[in-house]
């Protein structure tokens, strides 16, 4: 009879997953060997297109002349420095040169864009009164002789690249590597991490002494050292594994389930591993956060599991029955939480970037695999091996004693402190609300604030900022033309308006553009006079003057050129200053045959990525709690139920928004999917904590001992994880990568607050919809 009776209580997964055991059991370690493997072959990976809004406006316009914009894209720079005397030595240049051919040969380099003093498309000319005369940098009666290299300092003088390629104090020279993202020989993607090893192995190292210093900037460098990084990263990880093992030990007593919640924990991120590998996805630098996140998550559910399953046996159960009563009163706010996390990452979608869409689907995978390993896996395991009996007497005493913690939270179910926690959330709220207005989109520091400001490669950059008076931080306009007018008089006219008047633009350094050429042309023309650096209205004189344009001020058709503006620094606001700006001339001056369409260069190209997320963060933000308020409905089918989730959730993201702006870290690529993931983690507590309190207050308790039976029964898990995690995670403050110890900062943050607003607040907010007789939501 009871067992009938049993059965009539028991679900339909519950009968299909015990009651099929061995098989399973089959089924899960034959996925987990072939995920494994798949795992295994998963390497980091890196892409400039995928860094980018592909469709948006400006990076649309930089694709249509992306041939005809050579070098304002994807580049390193290499400053070769000399420590002794300067550049005009023998040993030097020999070094200059051999640094050049190596890059030269480096596959991913777009060698006909290459330029250093060394190669034969960096000229020098002048007008003689025969005429202008030229040649290339180098002398052709190169021999290294002192009178070599004194004809060299002259080319050098007469060149235009004092302060591009040559440094203004002559302590070193520039090497400027256009990179192709699609090698042409064979198709295949630009490999970040082997491209940076190369230049440390075939440059760095190889040419480096105590005379000569190797600097290197560039994209695909500070991809290749956040690559290299996550190797420290995985150490974290690691580290991470430990204490989360040690802490499980601590809260349960029993080796049996703290290797049972962590093994399942991590073949939730193996399969997440293999599954990305298999469907031809990949880990870059800014999703390496996700399998900690999917780690995270598989331990928040494993560790109200084998919670509820210690007290099923503290209850006289046997471990298979305890098992199943755990599954069955758990699954529901289980598969509740996952859902809503898993569709909820989805919504990061919504943003037109590819490394974040990437990261959208590696979370969504990671939860959906969770639901299988910690909800699935999990029980069936701890069928088999239960909880120890030093496990069990330890709950049994822990349940027989009243913990000094749990009855602290427990009087936020009561009138007084309720209110006085919902009061004190107000000013936590207005403090967020306050200081999130400050907010930035964007970079806030020079160099790149991914690495620490003392890295090696800011370092470098500071090096190159300092010693070249053309900046790394480049914004394009193109002047579209029809073919063969990019120098008609009136369009080279507006250009000129143009450049005056983004060089008076605040943040900005310097602006050149045919322009230049024109003018110097006539300049040189007439003996060098003053009076005629400007443009002449005959097209003729025009024609003659622009005859020897370098190539990358005009495209072949003579129907783009590129008007290149130097920027202070890529910061937020000076490239919000610099669009602005493009923005009011067009408004006031355009005129028809001539389009000025931003943008290009490696700023343009981040301006177009700061407006995207700025536009994107709290659409994105919409969506993840329209999709958390509508799956918490649909479970509970409460409004009261849905407010006291919720509202705590909401209270996190404002003052980690707070945070970001008080710590100086901006909403950027990087930063943007942590605040989505941070409601992921926190909706989790939350459903647990609420679903133990509607059982209890269906069961006729009043909101004080629900609010007991609730902390009794998962409110000691929800504090345990909260505070597991964020202690792993803090680990991460120490990381040499600082936007990982940003994350680290943040996600600490976002598990204590998740973990306290859940234990305090949902209860606090339960007190203002109960019914006078105290039983019952309203």
């Amino acid at each position: 009879m009871s067992d009938q009776l049993e059965k009539s209580k028991s679900v339909f997964l519950e009968r299909l997953l015990f009651n099929f055991r061995p098989i399973w059991l089959v089924i899960f370690a034959l996925i987990t060997v072939v995920l494994a493997w798949n795992a295994s072959q998963v390497r980091p990976e890196a892409s400039f297109t995928k860094m980018i809004p592909t469709n948006h406006e400006f990076i649309q316009n930089y694709f249509d002349h992306r041939n005809d914009l050579a070098g304002m894209g994807n580049v390193i720079r290499i400053a070769v420095e000399t420590t002794e005397g300067n550049i005009f030595t023998a040993d030097f240049q020999q070094t200059l040169r051999d640094v050049t051919d190596e890059v030269f040969f480096i596959p991913g380099v777009d060698r006909s864009g290459l330029r250093s003093i060394w190669t034969p498309n960096v000229r020098w000319s002048e007008v003689t009164e025969e005429g202008f005369v030229g040649g290339p940098v180098i002398p052709d009666t190169w021999d290294a002789s002192d009178e070599s290299l004194e004809q060299l300092r002259t080319n050098v003088l007469r060149s235009g690249e004092l302060g591009n390629l040559v440094a203004s104090n002559f302590k070193s020279a520039l090497i400027f590597v256009p990179l192709n993202e699609i090698n042409p020989d064979t198709g295949e993607a630009l490999d970040y991490q082997d491209f940076s090893q190369k230049l440390e192995t075939l440059i760095r190292d190889k040419y480096e002494s105590d005379t000569v210093k190797i600097h290197i900037t560039g994209f695909a460098k500070v991809i290749g050292d956040l690559i290299e990084g996550a190797e420290q990263v995985s150490l974290f990880f690691l580290l991470a594994i430990v204490i989360t093992l040690l802490m499980l030990f601590w809260y349960s007593r029993c080796w049996r389930s703290a290797f049972a919640v962590l093994s399942c924990s991590i073949i939730a991120v193996v399969w997440q591993l293999g599954i990305i590998e298999l469907i031809g996805s990949g880990i870059n630098p800014y999703s390496m956060l996700v399998p900690f996140l999917v780690f995270a998550i598989g331990v928040s559910h494993g560790v109200q599991i084998i919670n509820a399953i210690a007290n099923n046996c503290v209850d006289g159960h046997d471990k298979l029955k305890a098992s199943r009563l755990a599954f069955r009163g758990l699954y529901i706010a289980g598969l509740t939480a996952l859902v809503s996390d898993a569709i909820g990452f989805t919504t990061l979608m919504v943003i037109d970037i590819a490394v974040i869409q990437e990261l959208a689907i590696a979370a969504s995978i990671g939860v959906a695999v969770v639901i299988l390993t910690n909800l699935g896996l999990l029980p069936i395991l701890m069928s088999y091996i239960g909880v120890s009996a030093t496990g069990t007497k330890y709950t049994a005493q822990a349940r027989a004693e009243s913990h000094p913690v749990l009855a602290w939270f427990s009087h936020f179910s009561r009138p007084k402190w309720a209110y006085s926690a919902l009061f004190l959330a107000l000013i936590g709220l207005t403090w967020g609300l306050v200081y999130s207005q400050q907010m930035k989109i964007g970079d806030l520091d020079a160099g790149a604030p991914e690495l620490r400001p003392d890295s090696r490669y800011n370092l470098d950059n500071e090096f190159i900022v300092d010693n070249y008076s053309s900046s790394t931080d480049i914004f394009v306009v193109m002047a579209e033309t029809a073919p063969s007018q990019c120098i008609a008089y009136d369009n080279l006219e507006l250009m000129d308006r143009f450049s005056w008047h983004m060089q008076n633009t605040p943040g900005v350094q310097d602006v050149k553009s045919v322009v230049y050429v024109a003018k110097m042309g006539s300049f040189g023309l007439n003996e060098g006079n003053l009076k005629w650096f400007s443009l002449n209205r005959n097209q003729y004189v025009l024609n003659a003057n622009t005859s020897r344009t370098p190539s990358g001020l005009i495209n072949p058709d003579c129907s783009m050129a590129p008007i290149i503006i130097y920027l202070n620094d890529h910061k937020a606001e000076t490239l919000k200053t610099v669009v602005a700006s493009v923005r009011e001339f067009n408004s006031n001056y355009q005129e028809d045959g001539l389009k000025l369409l931003m943008a290009a260069g490696n700023s343009g190209i981040e301006a177009a990525t700061n407006m995207v997320i700025e536009d994107a963060q709290y659409k994105m933000l919409l969506w993840v709690y329209g999709v958390v308020i509508v799956l918490v409905f649909i479970a509970f089918r409460s409004i009261p139920t849905v407010i006291c989730i919720v509202l705590p959730l909401a209270l996190t993201t404002v003052m980690s928004q707070g945070l970001m702006a008080v710590l100086g870290i901006g909403v950027k690529v990087a930063t943007l999917p942590v605040i989505a993931l941070g409601v992921g983690i926190g909706v989790d507590y939350g459903i647990y904590i609420y679903t133990k309190i509607k059982e209890a207050l269906e069961q006729g308790m009043s909101l004080d001992d629900s609010y007991k039976y609730a902390l009794e029964n998962t409110g000691k898990a929800v504090g345990f994880t909260g505070l597991t995690l964020a202690i792993g995670v803090a680990t991460w403050i120490f990381s040499p990568i600082k936007f990982q110890a940003d994350m680290g900062i943040l996600l600490t943050f976002m598990f204590l607050w998740n973990m306290l607003g859940a234990l305090i607040l949902i209860p606090a907010l339960a007190r203002l919809f109960v019914k006078a007789g105290g039983k019952k939501l309203m």
